[in-house]
């Protein structure tokens, strides 16, 4: 019964994060069509960027415990990417750099948005075949 509620929960918190990186594609699109100014817009962004580190991290430490390696595995990458950034304590924006980095900060945003989507759509396909193997 635990591997289908895990991958249920893992859905749902990977359409929250695949939402908070749309959210961040808009953002970063009004920043170049100057409706938004850099000030603004870091404020808006940063309160969201330790939100979105600590919900991958929970969602990548329940796979660790509950032994879904491929899932767990899948998710190291960008675990250790976030950690690196957050050591490295260049994880905020700043409006003074924004717009020297901005086309950094799309990349990683439009990278994200793929590994987000990728992973809703793993965790839908393990949370069926889950489901499916626990109802004979």
């Amino acid at each position: 019964m635990g591997a289908g509620w895990l991958f249920l929960f893992a859905v749902l918190y990977s359409a929250g994060l695949l939402f908070g990186m749309v959210f961040f594609v808009i953002m970063f699109s009004d920043l170049e069509s100057d409706y938004i100014n850099p000030i603004d817009l870091c404020n808006k962004l940063n309160q969201f960027v330790l939100p979105e580190y600590g919900a991958h991290a929970f969602l990548s430490i329940l796979f660790l415990l509950f032994g879904q390696w491929t899932a767990f595995l899948w998710n190291v990458p960008l675990l250790a990417y976030n950690g690196n950034k957050v050591f490295k304590k260049n994880h905020m924006y700043d409006a003074t750099e924004i717009f020297r980095t901005l086309g950094g900060h799309q990349k990683e945003t439009y990278f994200k948005l793929a590994f987000y989507l990728l992973s809703f759509f793993y965790y839908l396909y393990r949370m069926i075949v889950a489901l499916v193997a626990e109802n004979p």
